[in-house]
């Protein structure tokens, strides 16, 4: 597969006369294969529980479907497989077939993965959509191919906040929390707001909340209800309607894993993953809604975002945390230049 082959191309290829063919009457190859996909959210059902476990068991019910079982996937939820922070090396290295992880938990290893949890780059869904046909999405798929990793679904999920005692709506209101943001980026605008940032991973928010730990948690409106943290927090500022946090949260392969793969099955790996696409948007824009009609029966209050507020957390990013960012390296100054593009 060439270094310069993004998951569009590769669909492209795959989906031509001689593809179809493949697909057709042709029996798969007798060996059975299984991929294992990896995430850390709330394990369920592939009808109930936290949507990206579900999508992770859609993808995989409808591979083994259209392999006739020859391809099966198996879903270890909740890090049961490997710790969080490992899941993105391992599919690297061919160590881990899948995981759908939030992109800039990677960004220590890959800085120019900062960009998928970049505060007020993207602030819709419609535009964080338009990536994987823009150039920003096909250079960045390309930066992570060449480290041996394919985006097999694009999703993107609008944030909250979470506070135990004061909201944080403007960025003064920061100022003397105690606050986990979710990537470099988001840390360096909270520490300009005048936060302490404390970096975790999503599923051990509830325990630093309960504990005093943390005062606020910025994350996904999926993982503000599936971690239950309306059980910590007083208040809950949403994402619904406007948002100026937006993470890239993929369904990641090896590409070790998927260059082992006969042709046909590679094929029904990518189609079937951008089939996912319009499941993730949904459910994401549902739970926008759900998590503030949660944390109301709880008994927190909810607040949204004006779209003055969002530009004024904005300003602050871009004279920070962008200008950090495009300082890191060339690649990271174009994935900039390229996201902003999509604005």
């Amino acid at each position: 597969m060439s270094r310069t082959m993004t998951r569009r191309s590769l669909l492209a290829g795959f989906l031509g006369a001689p593809a179809m063919a493949l697909l057709g009457s042709r029996a798969f190859a007798a060996e059975k294969r299984q991929l294992k996909i990896s995430h850390q959210f709330p394990g369920g059902t592939i009808d109930q529980g936290d949507f990206r476990d579900r999508m992770c068991r859609r993808f995989a019910a409808e591979v083994s479907k259209r392999t006739n079982g020859a391809l099966d996937a198996v879903v270890y939820p909740g890090s049961s497989l490997m710790k969080t922070n490992a899941q993105f090396s391992a599919v690297r290295k061919g160590a881990l077939d899948m995981s759908l992880y939030p992109i800039s938990y990677a960004g220590g290893e890959m800085p120019e993965l900062n960009i998928g949890l970049m505060p007020g780059v993207v602030t819709s869904y419609e535009q964080g959509m338009a990536w994987p046909r823009a150039e920003v999405g096909k250079y960045l798929s390309n930066l992570l191919a060449d480290k041996g990793v394919l985006i097999v679904t694009w999703m993107w999920q609008a944030g909250g906040v979470a506070c135990r005692a004061k909201p944080i709506i403007e960025p003064e209101d920061a100022r003397g929390q105690k606050v986990r943001g979710g990537s470099r980026e988001m840390d360096t605008v909270l520490k300009a707001a005048g936060s302490a940032v404390i970096s975790l991973p999503s599923n051990e928010i509830y325990a630093a909340m309960q504990t005093g730990a943390l005062d606020g948690a910025m994350t996904s409106s999926t993982s503000l209800i599936s971690f239950r943290l309306e059980e910590v927090s007083k208040h809950l500022v949403t994402g619904r309607g406007k948002a100026y946090w937006f993470m890239l949260e993929p369904l990641i392969l090896s590409r070790d894993t998927f260059e082992r793969l006969p042709k046909d099955m590679q094929s029904i790996v990518m189609s079937v993953g951008a089939e996912m696409e319009q499941f993730g948007l949904k459910e994401a824009k549902a739970d926008d809604q759900r998590v503030a009609e949660a944390y109301a029966k709880a008994g927190a209050k909810t607040y949204d975002l004006s779209e003055a507020t969002v530009r004024r957390w904005q300003e602050i990013a871009r004279r920070t945390a962008w200008k950090d960012y495009a300082a890191r390296n060339e690649r990271c100054a174009k994935l900039l230049q390229l996201a902003e593009r999509t604005a």
